[in-house]
C-alpha cells in the first residue's frame, strides 16, 4: 500500500489525466438519475396555514402540531376525499405540518398532482381545526360539542322562569311573598355566578376559534427532489465516486518506486540509474501505441480515447541535464558491468514487456558499450515471464523503470532468470526526464554508434 500523503497536486493531476474518463462517469451519472426520475414520478406539495388566537406556549403548539398530523385528524381528511387508489398509512406519510412565527400551523400535504395536493391540505386542514375545537370543548365527539351551547341555553330559560314566579307573587304585601322573590333573586344570582365561572373555566373560550387563513395555494412547480435535481446528484455522485476511486487505487498501489525495494525484489545488485528523455505530451505513450498496433483493437482503443492506457499517478518528469550528463550515466553502467562479467562479454538484457522507458534505456545501453559488450535484449511478460535459455551469455541484466512493478512480478522475473540458468548480474533503474533541446548531429562522438545490440522477445506460458 502506498502511504503517501494525498495533496491537492493528486487531486489536479486527477483531474488533468483523466478528464476524459471523469467526464464520461460523469454523463453516465446523470443518465442514472434521469432514469431515476422517471422511476419515482415527480410530486406536488400545498401548504394551508391554520391560524391559533390566543395566547399560546411553544410545547402547546408543538402539541397542535402533533393532533393536525395525526391518524385521527388524516383518517377524518380520507374519509372526505375518498382517495382509494392510496392508502391511508401512506396518506398520512404525504402530511406533515410546522410551527411558524405568529401561532401560525402550517399544514402541508403532498400528491401527484397539484391539484390533489391542494385538495389533501385544505381537507386536513378543515379537519384539524374542527377536531381542536371538539378537544378544547372537553369531548371528541361532535356531538358534545354543543352541550356548553345547550346549558347556556337551559339558564335563559331557568332565569325567564324566575323572573315570571317572582311577577306572579304578590310584591311587598305579605312576608311571604318577600322571602319568596328574595329567594328567586338569590337563585337567578346563583345561576349567573355559575355560568360565569363556568365560561372562565373553559379552554375553548381562549384557545378556541382555529381559523383556516385562506385556501392552498395551488403548486406551480414540483416539490424535491426534481428531474433536474435527481440529475445533478447523479452526476456529482458519479463524479465523486470516480475521483475517490483514483485515490484509493493509488493508496492501494503496491508498485516499488525506490531502488532498494526493487534491487531486493529482484536479489541483486543496482548497477546505477539512467534517464530517459521524454516530451512533456508523452513521447512514451505513444510509443506505446505504436508498439501494440498489431493488437490494436476495439478495448484498446477504448482505452485510449478515454486516456486510461496511461497512468495518471506518476508526477511529471523532472528535468533533464544535457544531453552529454545522460550519456555518462550509461558509460558508468557499462563500466561497471566490464568490471564483473568475465570473457566473453556477452549479457543478456531483460526488459519486462509493456515497460517503455525501460525498453528504451536498453536501447540506449547497447549504444554506449562500444564494442566491449554484446548485449541481447529481451522483452519478458511479467505475468508468465518466460527467458531464453543460457547460450553464450555470462549472465542476465534487468533494466526496468521504478513505480511500474509489484514485488510479486519482479521476483517471478528473478525466478524465470534463474530456470533459465542466468544468473542476475544487476539491475539498473530507468527513469523519465523532460529532454531539452538536441545537439546536432555533428556534435556527437563517432564511436556512438551500437557495435551490437540484437533485440528478441520472449512471451507467455508458464515457468
Amino acid at each position: 500500500m502506498n502511504d503517501d500523503t494525498i495533496r491537492l497536486v493528486t487531486i489536479g493531476r486527477i483531474l488533468r489525466r483523466r478528464w476524459r474518463l471523469l467526464a464520461v462517469l460523469t454523463v453516465l451519472g446523470a443518465v442514472a438519475g434521469y432514469g431515476a426520475s422517471l422511476v419515482f414520478p415527480p410530486r406536488y406539495t400545498a401548504s394551508a396555514p391554520v391560524l391559533l388566537p390566543g395566547q399560546w406556549e411553544e410545547r402547546e403548539l408543538l402539541t397542535q402540531v402533533d393532533i393536525a398530523t395525526s391518524s385521527s385528524v388524516v383518517d377524518l381528511a380520507a374519509a372526505k376525499l375518498d382517495r382509494r387508489d392510496i392508502s391511508r398509512d401512506e396518506l398520512r406519510e404525504r402530511v406533515t405540518a410546522k410551527a411558524a412565527d405568529g401561532n401560525i400551523i402550517t399544514i402541508s400535504g403532498t400528491a401527484d398532482t397539484p391539484a390533489r395536493a391542494q385538495q389533501l391540505s385544505d381537507q386536513v386542514a378543515q379537519q384539524f381545526v374542527g377536531f381542536a375545537t371538539r378537544i378544547a370543548g372537553g369531548s371528541t365527539d361532535p356531538d358534545a360539542a354543543t352541550g356548553t351551547e345547550a346549558l347556556r341555553q337551559k339558564v335563559v330559560e331557568t332565569n325567564r322562569r324566575i323572573t315570571d314566579l317572582a311577577e306572579a307573587a304578590d310584591p311587598g304585601r305579605t312576608v311571604e311573598s318577600v322571602q319568596a322573590r328574595t329567594s328567586l333573586e338569590k337563585l337567578r344570582t346563583s345561576l349567573e355566578e355559575a355560568m360565569t365561572k363556568l365560561d372562565e373555566a373553559d379552554p375553548a373560550n381562549d384557545k378556541a376559534g382555529m381559523v383556516v387563513m385562506g385556501p392552498a395555494a395551488r403548486p406551480t412547480g414540483a416539490a424535491p427532489p426534481t428531474r433536474m435535481h435527481l440529475i445533478a446528484a447523479g452526476a456529482l455522485l458519479f463524479f465523486l465516486l470516480s475521483v475517490v476511486g483514483h485515490l484509493v487505487a493509488v493508496r492501494m498501489n503496491r508498485r516499488l518506486r525506490t531502488e532498494a525495494e526493487i534491487t531486493a525484489a529482484l536479489g541483486s545488485a543496482l548497477l546505477g540509474t539512467v534517464d530517459v528523455p521524454v516530451d512533456e505530451l508523452g513521447d512514451v505513450r505513444e510509443e506505446r501505441r505504436a508498439h501494440r498496433s498489431e493488437g490494436h483493437g476495439l478495448r484498446a482503443r477504448l482505452r485510449s480515447l478515454l486516456g486510461v492506457d496511461t497512468r495518471w499517478d506518476v508526477p511529471a518528469p523532472p528535468g533533464s541535464g544535457d544531453e552529454a550528463g545522460r550519456r555518462i550515466r550509461y558509460r558508468r553502467v557499462c563500466a561497471r558491468l566490464l568490471d564483473e562479467l568475465p570473457a566473453p562479454r556477452r549479457l543478456l538484457v531483460v526488459v519486462p514487456d509493456g515497460d517503455e522507458i525501460a525498453r528504451r534505456a536498453a536501447g540506449q545501453l547497447a549504444a554506449e558499450t562500444q564494442n566491449a559488450l554484446l548485449l541481447r535484449v529481451v522483452e519478458v511478460a511479467v505475468d508468465r515471464p518466460i527467458v531464453p535459455d543460457r547460450d553464450t551469455e555470462s549472465g542476465a541484466l534487468v533494466v526496468l523503470s521504478a513505480g511500474s512493478w509489484t514485488a510479486e512480478e519482479l521476483a517471478g522475473l528473478a525466478e524465470a532468470c534463474a530456470d533459465a540458468r542466468h544468473e542476475v548480474v544487476g539491475t539498473v533503474v530507468a527513469g523519465p526526464v523532460r529532454a531539452r533541446p538536441t545537439r546536432s548531429a555533428g556534435d556527437l562522438p563517432d564511436n556512438a554508434t551500437p557495435a551490437l545490440a540484437v533485440r528478441g522477445h520472449a512471451a507467455g506460458g508458464s515457468v
